[in-house]
């Protein structure tokens, strides 16, 4: 298996702090890194033989500098998806088809978005997806509906399939929101081309298992523990406020 992070982004709600620095390079914990606590989750997992990171034009020389810099187990690649601005960009799925194709990959995949803080190992997510062997999405239980508006929310079955997925949703059917992160087989990667192809959104990553799940099975997991969205300044500064306090606690992040 390998892991795809997604990093293209350019973080525009959180300018001034990302006008010159990518969002997952922002410094989270003490001076540790957004994409530095994600990688500690990642070199966990025994199953993972590789780490790729897409990023844009913009940003690629400051992803470089960040992995001269960071030891890790697993090999780390920074792949430049060749963009340099917001107009141009390929989207999070765009960047998904573009690595697919350019690495040639025959692998199942584990895609993380770059910007998002786990406060849980991703073991039993992955012990999950083996004993499934089918492609699964995380999800937890929402309580805002201004959140859920924000992500996919899906329908389950008592089996955990999904049986309606639907992106950005006016009226939620559920509660249960749809995180960036998922798990796909290796047969399902050429199916990303096929959806671009078919005039799929290439923007959000949720929009390709929104589309995925009325072809083939999906199956749920429920999250362990928090997720945090960097998303604007105020969520930056509550999340490292509160690292640092997990971190004085001596608690495991």
């Amino acid at each position: 298996m390998k892991a795809l992070i997604l990093a293209a982004g350019y973080a525009t709600r959180l300018y001034p702090l990302t006008r010159h620095t990518p969002k997952p390079l922002l410094p989270i914990q003490g001076n540790r890194t957004i994409l530095d606590l994600m990688l500690d989750r990642l070199e966990a997992l025994e199953e993972i033989t590789e780490i790729l990171i897409v990023t844009n034009d913009r940003f690629f020389q400051a992803f470089e500098q960040w992995l001269a810099k960071r030891s890790s187990r697993l090999p780390i690649r920074i792949i430049n998806d060749g963009t340099s601005s917001v107009e141009g960009r390929l989207g999070a799925v765009g960047d998904i088809a573009f690595v697919i194709e350019r690495e040639q990959l025959d692998d199942d995949l584990l895609v993380l978005a770059g910007d998002n803080v786990l406060g849980f190992s991703l073991a039993g997510y992955l012990r999950y997806f083996h004993t499934v062997e089918k492609d699964c999405i995380l999800v937890r239980p929402v309580d805002s509906l201004e959140e859920l508006r924000s992500v996919g929310v899906v329908e389950l079955d008592g089996e955990s399939r999904v049986i309606s997925f639907e992106e950005k949703p006016r009226e939620p059917k559920t509660n249960i929101g749809v995180f960036a992160l998922y798990l796909y087989k290796r047969t399902t990667l050429p199916l990303f081309s096929r959806y671009l192809s078919e005039g799929g959104n290439p923007d959000a990553p949720s929009y390709f298992p929104e589309w995925l799940h009325s072809h083939k099975e999906i199956r749920a997991y429920f999250s362990e523990g928090s997720i945090y969205d960097v998303g604007t300044p105020e969520a930056y500064a509550e999340i490292r406020a509160l690292l640092e306090n997990e971190k004085q606690q001596d608690k495991d992040w």
